[in-house]
């Protein structure tokens, strides 16, 4: 099917709505009365301004948290190459997710904060920055190293140091947030790497400033182990009576540690930590700047989409190569393996630890959430759009140069697509929590998915699919429930393009489970697809879409693919005594890369490695079956 202009819009509005409501909004399941999400809303919920010491010392100097905000919402601001920097479509919403470790310190030290500038490090750093270039790189290096390890800097820890950063990053997002138009989450990172194995979380509040201000940021500076951050928020909600979450990112750069089946400590996963880290951590971030975590080709051997912008030579610091013993490393870092593994443990513990909903966010460094491959901004400013940042090493190893990872290797990825009643702290924060979200590596393609027992054809032609959806099943996130067992699951499906980018190639269920032996398992049906191409009986349409980029001139035509899917699915092969997951992964034809963007722009010849067409996608937070 082909849709133009008019028809197109008018579809989003039917499947999508813009009904707004202020009612509470719990999990949804058949037979809901309230009022219902009929609207998505766009944000990044990680995003990095110069009060995160690794951003400002790596060139962003004069766009803090405010300016971020300005950006997000439409505002024009000077990027530090000098290029004037503007979104074409405004975002929803903005979590600034600064380092919480010396967070605004390097803006102290920049602004000549005189108490500052009496540390050692403060006075070190202050003179290395003034001298500029390789001097200022270096230094911010050794800090880097240096501060972050072994307990950090005991004199930059007081509350002297923290509390007015903090202050201003309140400050910040509570100007910038204006319920019904945009809204400004309070949030900053918890930077746990031990031994240089990512183990970062995304720390965002429900909150405005009268109850985050009764705490400080948490520090990996005062534990590198999840469970004592889980504390920490429980302890917030206890003293405040606020709400707060926490949601983990890159898993590839882990080394096995994300998604693990111990603790920190060496100890087995238990029921009470199964429990704590699913009501703590909702939300896994699948897709961003440092490559993507759906899935890796080693863990997915049939599916043709699983290497997509691959990071996978070694952990967070390039310090340590991938084991040995790859698969069984990578299978606790990707995504789609997590969700395998958290039900094989349900089985076990009693609970599931990773009962994950997906989105996906920037992990930008430079202020600017920016993610489209026509307008890639890039991971910090040293990578800002220019003629040679494809060849610059992000990290680089000294101890092996296999292991050094290069601009071009960034991918230009993601944004958080979240289904609520209205854009509110409140409503788009209910709606991480209850997992009704999902992800994209940039476009802003409308995608629902809806599970229940009892969807027919018919369902797919009705006037509003939104009201159909929760009427008859539960939506992204949600648990399929008790309903009639004796058939097959049913699935209610809806995928627009997004309206300024391309068409789509096809629609997929990624099906995970369990079988009788304990063993993890997963199938990829090919539900819709584009042209006029078949399903074959095997649930796959082999035949590729095609390919109409011109690289030389960055362009593609839509000539291919489709603008529109709906459908419904039931699964051929279910076994009611098996767990099970389902997700929706949604394909669009084949586009121009950023990195072809800027050979153009720039006038520039790249490596022949160097990838210049990407097929853009979106991850839904799955849908869940328990026997």
């Amino acid at each position: 099917m082909k849709m133009m202009g008019t028809t197109l819009v008018l579809f989003v509005t039917l499947i999508g709505g813009f009904t707004m409501s202020a009612a509470a909004e719990d999990d949804y399941g058949i037979g809901n009365t309230k009022p219902i999400p009929r609207r998505v809303f766009w944000g990044d919920t990680h995003l990095h301004t110069s009060f995160s010491p690794d951003a400002s010392l790596t060139g962003n100097i004069k766009l803090g948290p405010a300016e971020a905000y300005e950006f997000a919402r439409g505002g024009t601001v000077t990027a530090h190459n000098g290029m004037k920097a503007r979104l074409d479509r405004p975002l929803d919403f903005l979590v600034v997710a600064d380092h919480s470790e010396y967070l605004g310190f390097i803006p102290m030290v920049r602004d000549g904060n005189s108490e500052a500038l009496n540390t050692e490090w403060g006075a070190y750093l202050s003179k290395e920055i003034k001298k500029g270039g390789e001097a200022a790189y270096n230094a911010a290096v050794k800090f880097v190293n240096e501060a972050f390890v072994g307990g950090g800097v005991s004199e930059l820890k007081t509350q002297s140091f923290r509390q007015p950063p903090w202050n201003r990053i309140m400050v910040a997002a509570d100007e910038a947030n204006s319920p019904g138009l945009f809204t400004a989450f309070i949030g900053y990172e918890w930077t746990s790497h031990p031994g240089g194995d990512n183990l970062h979380r995304v720390v965002i509040f429900r909150d405005d400033a009268s109850k985050a201000k009764q705490v400080l940021p948490f520090t990996a500076l005062d534990s590198e182990d999840p469970e004592d951050l889980w504390k920490y928020l429980e302890d917030y909600e206890s003293k405040t009576g606020g709400q707060i979450l926490a949601i983990a990112h890159n898993g590839n750069v882990s080394n096995g540690h994300m998604f693990a089946e111990s603790t920190r400590k060496g100890l087995p996963l238990t029921k009470a930590y199964a429990e704590q880290r699913a009501k703590w951590e909702p939300l896994f971030e699948i897709t961003q700047i440092k490559g993507d975590g759906e899935a890796h080709p080693l863990l997915s051997p049939t599916d043709e989409f699983a290497d997509y912008e691959t990071w996978d030579k070694g952990n967070l610091l390039g310090n340590l190569p991938k084991s040995g013993k790859t698969v069984d490393m990578l299978r606790h870092e990707y995504g789609r393996s997590a969700l395998k593994l958290g039900m094989k443990l349900e089985a076990k513990l009693g609970a599931n630890p990773f009962k994950l909903g997906f989105i996906g966010s920037t992990d930008a460094h430079t202020s600017i959430a920016s993610s489209d491959e026509s307008n890639f901004w890039g991971k910090i400013t040293l990578l800002e759009p220019n003629g040679h940042r494809w060849d610059h090493a992000i990290i680089k190893s000294l101890t092996d140069p296999k292991r050094t990872t290069w601009g071009w290797e960034q991918a230009a990825s993601g944004y958080a697509g979240v289904w609520a009643t209205e854009n509110t702290r409140e409503a788009l924060f209910d709606a991480m929590r209850r997992r009704e979200t999902y992800a994209t590596t940039g476009p802003r393609m409308t995608v629902r998915f809806f599970g229940g027992w009892n969807f027919t054809d018919a369902d797919s032609l009705a006037g509003d699919l939104a009201t159909v959806g929760y009427e008859k099943g539960v939506p992204m996130g949600g648990d399929l429930p008790a309903g009639s067992r004796s058939n097959a699951p049913t699935f209610l499906i809806a995928a627009i393009k997004d309206p300024m980018g391309a068409n789509l190639d096809r629609v997929q269920v990624i099906k995970g489970w369990v079988d009788s032996k304990g063993k993890t398992q997963e199938r990829i049906y090919d539900v819709a697809v584009s042209d006029g191409r078949s399903i074959g009986a095997d649930g796959r349409s082999r035949d590729k879409v095609g390919n109409t980029v011109n690289v030389a001139e960055a362009s593609y035509t839509n000539s291919i693919g489709d603008a529109q899917f709906v459908t419904t699915w039931q699964d051929p092969d279910f076994d009611p005594a098996l767990r099970a997951f389902y997700y929706v992964r949604v394909i669009e034809i084949p586009t121009p890369r950023w990195s072809a963007f800027d050979q153009k722009a720039f006038n520039v010849k790249m490596d022949p490695k160097v990838p210049m067409t990407t097929q853009d996608r979106a991850y839904t937070s799955p849908i869940w079956y328990t026997p």
